[in-house]
């Protein structure tokens, strides 16, 4: 089977439509479009929802897609071997983080990384964890920092386990404790990140083990707005303590949160039986000498 197909068929899912997956593939709509035609031709089953805005995939669909991803990421993961086999290491490290705790956590390797491997570079993108984790499947990144737990279908190594702390203004009748339980923060509206953040899916199973769902106020991608936002008394948020330790605002008190199973787990997560680039090994061995212990 032609690969060029199936890459259309997921850019045109990943993008929302033909013109948007043109640009990324560096072809024309109508190239695309008898490209994802033929494939459907050739399988005897419409794999899109053409009428569906955006455009969606049939139950059929659904299969090619997610096989498509592994079959494109298994082509990468050959020509890298076979590059590094002749000699020719590329040199890119395709690393992906999120914006919660990297700054703390992997900044300061990214100095000794480069003094140790000045031939590497390294192709860095920050989406949320749930979206790199999809990124790594479609081989468009080696490794990502996720949070525990992981799929089935990737392999992990620890970096680092925090307690979360909750956030809350300073007249919150909370605020001054020692320590807060979700159940008794349930009247609060709450302040979570964007969906694809896997600090959300943490907050949102220990308050239904607590026996509510929370009324969210705002969503936000950035930690400052969101620390505005309990300032100014919409509510309160949650962030891993290494976050929290630094000066977030005055007008907000931390207080620890004490239910269990709310400890925040980043992990380097790949792809389960992928290739994974010398690259890509250096900067495991390097998370392991800068952040070992982590069970």
């Amino acid at each position: 089977m032609d690969l060029r197909p199936l890459r259309a068929l997921v850019e045109v899912v990943r993008q929302g439509g033909f013109s948007q997956a043109a640009k990324v593939i560096y072809a024309t709509q109508p190239t695309i479009s008898k490209a994802v035609r033929q494939l459907e031709d050739e399988l005897g089953m419409p794999l899109l929802d053409r009428h569906a805005q955006p455009i969606r995939l049939t139950e059929a669909g659904e299969i090619v897609y997610r096989r498509a991803l592994t079959m494109l990421a298994e082509r990468d993961d050959l020509y890298a071997e076979l590059d590094e086999l002749k000699g020719l290491k590329r040199g890119v490290l395709r690393l992906g983080l999120p914006p919660l705790g990297s700054s703390s956590l992997f900044a300061p390797m990214f100095a000794r990384f480069r003094s140790r491997y000045p031939q590497i570079e390294i192709s860095l993108v920050e989406h949320g964890s749930r979206r790199l984790e999809e990124m790594v499947m479609a081989g468009e990144i080696e490794l990502a920092a996720s949070l525990k737990p992981v799929p089935d279908h990737m392999e992990w190594q620890p970096v680092a386990r925090e307690p979360l702390v909750a956030l809350m203004p300073a007249d919150h009748p909370r605020a001054r404790a020692t320590s807060v339980g979700l159940d008794e923060l349930r009247a609060s509206p709450f302040m979570l990140f964007e969906t694809g953040f896997a600090l959300n899916r943490i907050i949102h199973d220990a308050c239904q083990r607590a026996g509510f769902a929370p009324a969210i106020a705002a969503r936000s991608g950035q930690i400052d707005f969101i620390v505005a936002l309990v300032a100014a008394g919409l509510g309160v948020a949650f962030l891993p303590r290494i976050t929290a330790r630094e000066d977030l605002h005055a007008g907000v008190c931390k207080v620890p949160l004490r239910d269990p199973g709310t400890d925040w787990e980043m992990v380097l997560v790949w792809r389960r039986g992928g290739y994974l680039s010398y690259a890509a090994q250096a900067w495991l061995a390097l998370t392991r000498e800068v952040h070992p212990g982590v069970s």
